[in-house]
């Protein structure tokens, strides 16, 4: 499986075009390698359907809505539920693409720190870090603030991080530490495993809490009340856990609105595929367990497909026959 970068038809990721193929099925791809196992099971369930998939092409989170809605592309398989919403309504809405399906169910975001500094000093709450002398245990920059290792700008998370520093006064005693995801959690990780105070962002389904296990390693800190930007909604209280400040989030299939009118066949199967989140957390864990290749991950897929093939044949018939 080939990944093209860039379209001509977003300048500013010029250098790497793919040209448009009109009879093609042209998947976006964020980049994330801990995204590619739900989006080749979905282009591998077009291709039994019978259309002709294209190589992916990695475009930024926000740009792969806009790529969608204007037809450059033609469907991007991992967008979040209320998260990914903005991006929506700025790309056009329905009018111009929309989600379908469920493709994974209850994805969580949030905030944690290592158990060994929550057991030690009560912090259960994001808000405690308004307390200076709690906040300047994080601190890693010797500035007295907290250092939040948070979410790729980009990606939509920190819209929600960065208005929680606002909303929960904590401006004056914490900070995010943004940059790419996957270059700085590894940090964080390794501050952890040396027994160092330490906070971070993460999301599941994701390899990172497999190795810094809520309850185990870290736990989760909680909210005491509500605030999301932009006067969004959500239910960010989950059974066990508290309220994470964050929604809890569905992962659908944003797809082009006048190509999934055109296309029944598509349609129909957008709206029955479904991998369980357990499911996506064992992949992740291969990948950071070293299978990360785009060979390896495309086996991944494929043993899924094997493992669930009654359920898969049904939704591929069901596609076939829809009109």
């Amino acid at each position: 499986m080939k990944i093209k970068c860039g379209m001509l038809a977003i300048a500013m990721m010029a250098g790497c075009a793919m040209p448009a193929i009109a009879d093609q099925v042209k998947p976006a791809w964020s980049g994330a390698t801990e995204e590619l196992f739900q989006t080749f099971v979905v282009d591998e369930g077009l291709k039994e359907i019978g259309y002709d998939v294209a190589d992916l092409t990695q475009v930024q989170v926000q740009l792969a809505h806009t790529a969608v809605a204007n037809g450059d592309l033609t469907f991007y398989p991992v967008h979040w539920v209320p998260l990914h919403d903005t991006f929506w309504k700025a790309s056009g809405g329905d009018e111009k693409l929309m989600s379908v399906g469920t493709l994974i169910k209850n994805s969580l975001q949030g905030y944690l720190i290592d158990k060994k500094t929550a057991d030690a000093t009560g912090i259960k709450y994001l808000e405690d870090l308004k307390d200076p002398e709690k906040a300047k245990l994080f601190d890693i920059d010797g500035n007295g603030k907290a250092d939040l290792y948070g979410c790729e700008p980009g990606w939509g998370c920190e819209r929600v991080i960065e208005h929680q520093l606002d909303a929960y006064g904590l401006r004056d005693t914490a900070e995010e530490k943004q940059g790419g995801y996957f270059a700085i959690i590894p940090d964080a990780i390794e501050r952890i495993k040396a027994g160092k105070p330490t906070l971070y962002y993460t999301w599941t389904p994701l390899w990172v809490s497999a190795i810094l296990r809520p309850g185990k390693e870290v736990v989760w800190l909680n909210v005491k009340n509500t605030s999301l930007p932009d006067g969004e909604t959500g239910n960010t209280v989950v059974e066990g856990l508290g309220n994470l400040g964050f929604p809890v989030n569905d992962q659908k299939i944003i797809v082009n609105t006048t190509w999934l009118k055109a296309n029944p066949k598509a349609k129909k199967f957008f709206e029955l595929v479904q991998i369980p989140i357990a499911d996506v957390n064992a992949e992740n864990q291969k990948v950071a367990d070293g299978e990360k290749s785009n060979e390896q991950i495309m086996k991944h897929a494929t043993d899924w497909i094997a493992a669930h093939r009654a359920d898969w044949d049904k939704w591929i018939a069901e596609a076939k026959a829809a009109k």
